[in-house]
């Protein structure tokens, strides 16, 4: 009696297959992505006095300018709140596309494509640069964090093994605490593991390289820098 394979299997998307696009993905996603954060965090830094990228700095500065009453910008306010509420709407819409791991990739990758598409544009029309404190800067400001939410969700929920890739503190621990443990002629303190020293350092990398240039590109481009991230936000989502 002959053995009818599964369609899965005979159209060459079985649990091989699923593994090798998870194994890929794990490699040049987060870089890419730390790359995309890195630009998206040094533009809002320098011309929107916003850490866009991730929170903790803009906790930081909030703390600092209560405590000696100076004037605090309003997108430092709000990119909390924001934040989280990038970050739910990114889990409702991947939990309501019935879709899990790796599937997630695509949908999630389109979403920060258009909200950095949309804050390029945006910021070429408005030029909020002109003004870090005005309406226009804050509406710029709060664009670029929901993309960084969407993004830091995007990766917990398809890629949850993933460092991260704008908080880099966490992976220069690990690179550091790989590098010396795999060097010491002891016994060592943790699983030996080259891939991850190779993914923090990637991630290093990227995230440094995208701050240069970013910087370089707002030197050059002003409001127009943001067409960078876009660009390569747009290439991760044509390379998953």
């Amino acid at each position: 009696m002959p053995t009818i394979e599964p369609t899965a299997t005979r159209a060459g998307i079985g649990p091989s297959h699923e593994a090798a696009t998870h194994s890929r993905s794990e490699v040049w996603m987060p870089a890419l992505l730390s790359l995309i954060a890195g630009m998206v965090d040094v533009i809002g830094f320098l011309s929107l006095g916003i850490f866009t990228a991730h929170v903790t700095g803009n906790i930081v500065i909030i703390g600092a300018l209560v405590v000696r009453h100076s004037r605090v910008h309003p997108a430092q306010i709000l990119a909390v709140p924001i934040f989280i509420l990038a970050v739910a709407a990114t889990w409702l819409i991947a939990k309501a596309s019935r879709k899990r791991g790796t599937a997630l990739m695509r949908p999630l990758l389109v979403i920060q494509f258009l909200l950095i598409t949309c804050l390029s544009i945006f910021s070429v029309v408005t030029r909020p640069s002109t003004d870090p404190h005005g309406l226009m800067a804050t509406i710029a400001a709060m664009i670029a964090v929901t993309a960084m939410g969407c993004q830091f969700a995007l990766l917990r929920l398809a890629l949850p093994v993933a460092p991260s890739t704008a908080v880099m503190t966490g992976n220069l621990t690990n690179a550091v605490l790989a590098l010396v443990d795999s060097s010491s002629q002891t016994e060592p303190l943790m699983e030996s593991d080259s891939r991850r020293l190779r993914g923090a350092l990637h991630l290093l990398a990227g995230f440094f390289v995208g701050c240069v240039l970013a910087t370089a590109a707002l030197m050059y481009l002003g409001d127009w820098a943001w067409s960078l991230p876009a660009a390569l936000a747009g290439a991760a989502v044509a390379l998953q």
